[in-house]
């Protein structure tokens, strides 16, 4: 059984890059239970998209296809029956398919409208796919979860990958866990610890909601076309509500881009505007550090010791 929600929508809006300790690692994938993906669909899907699908570059759409790399990545996501899971951009059904047969149903978000009738024809007998036709920064992913525990999965498009993220952390209470392919630049900056050299917004305004676990590699020959840059494989575990910041977000975010926006000053210079050198010292911060030696937590410390802005 398959269903298909439209909202019509056919081009996102630009978004600006956002950039939220945990030291980046490789953790090891054992052997599980779930099969590999049938050979049999694998290449029935590739040869028909290969013949009729032209790869959008607006949708920056780069398709997995290596077999033991979705094994590995479908063994990480560790799917349960029963379970309710969004995978954001399923492109031609890689692991979609894998995800369906472990789960029985899946909910997907698809923007191209070119590869839902490729979808459905790829789930029939597998499972009940549930089609989602429209731009994920639209998607109310709470309400999608509709009460019950949310995990998030997805190859997500690279020019886009900061705005989605941040929507994610936008619907944080819905969500058990993500798991999503980024460019490896990307997630080196997710799980960056201090002083390191891309330690940055981005790095805080995550680790402060979430544990960030890079998992898994993935070369660019592993997708089709193949991008241009090394991918990775990263997995996102919400912190529980009693961990995350108590400040108010929106100032914890001003400190954090005022900070990191002229990440060779000192605090004093570069939070100027924002909170001045006696606030920042009242707050058991030295004025005269950079951004990249701050912890997340410190950046808490410095929003709530930030008066109101105006």
């Amino acid at each position: 059984m398959l269903s298909i929600h439209a909202d019509g929508a056919e081009a996102r809006a630009a978004f600006g890059t956002r950039h939220v300790c945990i030291p980046e690692s490789r953790i090891p994938i054992p052997e599980s239970r779930f099969p590999p993906p049938d050979p049999r669909y694998h290449n029935r899907m590739h040869a028909s998209f290969d013949d009729r699908h032209v790869h959008k570059k607006r949708f920056g759409q780069h398709f997995l296809h290596d077999a033991g790399l979705l094994r590995r990545i479908v063994q990480a996501i560790a799917p349960q029956p029963g379970e309710h899971v969004v995978e954001i951009g399923p492109g031609d059904g890689a692991l979609t398919i894998p995800l369906l047969r472990a789960l029985g149903r899946l909910t997907v978000v698809e923007l191209d409208r070119d590869l839902i009738p490729r979808l459905r024809a790829a789930a029939e007998g597998v499972g009940e796919l549930d089609i989602v036709h429209a731009d994920v920064l639209g998607v109310d992913l709470t309400a999608l979860a509709a009460g019950r525990p949310l995990r998030v999965v997805g190859n997500l498009p690279y020019n886009i990958s900061s705005p989605i993220l941040f929507h994610c952390l936008d619907h944080l209470d819905a969500i058990v866990d993500m798991h999503f392919m980024l460019q490896k630049e990307v997630v080196e900056r997710m799980a960056a610890a201090p002083g390191s050299k891309v330690y940055g917004r981005l790095s805080v305004m995550l680790q402060l909601a979430c544990r960030v676990e890079p998992l898994l590699d993935v070369p660019p020959g592993a997708f089709r076309p193949p991008p241009k840059v090394d991918s990775a494989v990263v997995r996102l575990r919400p912190r529980p509500r009693d961990e995350r910041p108590r400040a108010d977000a929106a100032a914890v975010a001003r400190v954090v881009k005022a900070a990191f926006g002229q990440r060779r000053k000192t605090l004093a210079n570069a939070l100027r505007d924002v909170v001045d050198a006696d606030r920042i010292a009242a707050a058991g911060i030295d004025p005269r550090a950079r951004a990249e030696q701050l912890a997340p937590a410190d950046f808490v410390a410095l929003a709530a010791a930030a008066p109101p802005p105006g």
